[in-house]
């Protein structure tokens, strides 16, 4: 990783040069892309008496909770004793300094420069992979999981906890951006955290139940893109006209798995939107109905369980058949497997105490790209990864610059 100056803001041109060419084959610039995205967040200290740089600071805290570290103390001692290869100007920064600044920063410029990274990988990631064997067109589709997590550790004494939602593309399983849910209204959060992608154009977007809201098919409608949104009874006479379709009469799919345990069975079935009555004035731009059956068997019990999904979806036969559905269906929750329980469990978030102001959804951004990181390297394990992060000198900085 090339060193970031402690008083002054990286210069990219400078940095580039000195760097060494990368076996992998991004370039000099490449390599300091993500560096290069945090010198637009503003600094919101007086410029008088700064020691060590805003950016500074932000990649310390990054390579920090790449390497483990969950609290104001762990990034001090990760800044003093750890092998961030960050060059900073007397003594590093205290527990109290990584407080104050990244309590105070713009949280909406650090997740906006993030977002403007991490889709710039995506998109390079794509453009790899366009250059080799020609897929289906439809299952190249773009598919964005949405759905809101509570970071529980950062509960106050007035009782209440940050709440985030969040983006997660399904095929490279990267976290393009989150926002912080006002007030306890994940709805309202829907719109709001899209709104800072640029671009929606013939993206899906999935969403479970309680985001099976009319202002939402219209918000995607109007931006040029589609949905798929689980039906529940929060939406009874949606829900009623569903289950009320002659679904037994029609052809049906069947996916079995194996995993965890547990053997899974999945009967998909879908018709066109136009056979359920007035389904227009029930949910608008609907054009398929979907029926998913899944049948649970534990390995060691024998024990069974059954449960009935309905979906809805504004694409149609030509843009997506019954497997292509179910599996995106399924896929939607790997934010919660992927994103929110790997926070959770690896990166402690629920343990972590950090509370006062930005700091808590500022701690969950850089371990969304702590994920990233490691996932764009082709990591799977990513426990795995923060080991090496914290036990090689090298492996954290050498992750960035792969970036």
């Amino acid at each position: 990783m090339p060193a970031v100056a402690s008083s002054s803001p990286l210069s990219v041109l400078a940095a580039a040069a000195d760097l060494p060419e990368r076996p992998d084959g991004l370039s000099e610039v490449e390599t300091i892309t993500l560096i290069a995205a945090l010198r637009s967040v503003p600094d919101p200290r007086n410029a008088r008496g700064r020691r060590y740089s805003l950016q500074a600071i932000l990649m310390l805290a990054l390579t920090g909770v790449m390497a483990g570290a969950r609290s104001w103390t762990a990034l001090a001692q990760w800044a003093r004793e750890g092998p961030h290869q960050v060059r900073l100007c007397g003594p590093s920064p205290s527990l109290w300094t990584f407080r104050r600044v990244l309590c105070d920063v713009d949280i909406a410029a650090v997740e906006a420069a993030l977002a403007a990274w991490v889709l710039g990988r995506r998109r390079a990631a794509a453009r790899a992979e366009s250059a080799g064997p020609v897929g289906p067109r439809a299952a190249e589709r773009v598919v964005l999981s949405c759905d809101g997590k509570v970071v529980r550790g950062s509960r106050t004494t007035e009782g209440t906890a940050t709440a985030l939602f969040g983006v997660f593309e399904q095929r490279h399983r990267l976290v393009l951006t989150q926002r912080a849910i006002a007030e306890g209204n994940e709805i309202a959060a829907f719109a709001q955290t899209l709104d800072t992608l640029p671009d929606l154009r013939e993206v899906l977007i999935s969403a479970d139940a309680l985001h099976t809201q009319r202002e939402h098919a219209a918000y995607l409608h109007g931006r040029g893109a589609y949905y798929l949104f689980t039906v529940k009874r929060n939406q009874p006479t949606l829900h009623a006209a569903l289950a009320a379709l002659p679904w037994a009469a029609l052809d049906r799919q069947v996916r079995r798995q194996a995993g965890h345990g547990r053997v899974e069975t999945r009967s998909i079935a879908v018709l066109s939107a136009d056979s359920v009555p007035d389904i227009e004035q029930l949910f608008p731009h609907a054009a398929q109905v979907m029926r998913v059956i899944r049948t649970r068997t534990n390995r060691a019990t024998g024990k069974r369980s059954q449960e009935v999904i309905y979906a809805i979806t504004s694409l149609d036969h030509r843009q997506a058949d019954p497997g292509l559905l179910a599996g995106w269906l399924q896929d939607h929750w790997g934010i919660e497997n992927r994103v929110h329980h790997v926070r959770d469990v690896t990166h402690g978030e629920d343990a972590s105490r950090i509370r006062t102001g930005t700091g808590p959804q500022l701690m969950a951004a850089l371990r969304n790209t702590d994920l990233n990181l490691a996932r764009l390297r082709g990591e799977s394990n990513i426990a795995a990864s923060q080991r090496r992060n914290a036990w090689a000198g090298s492996t954290a900085a050498d992750t960035v610059n792969a970036a």
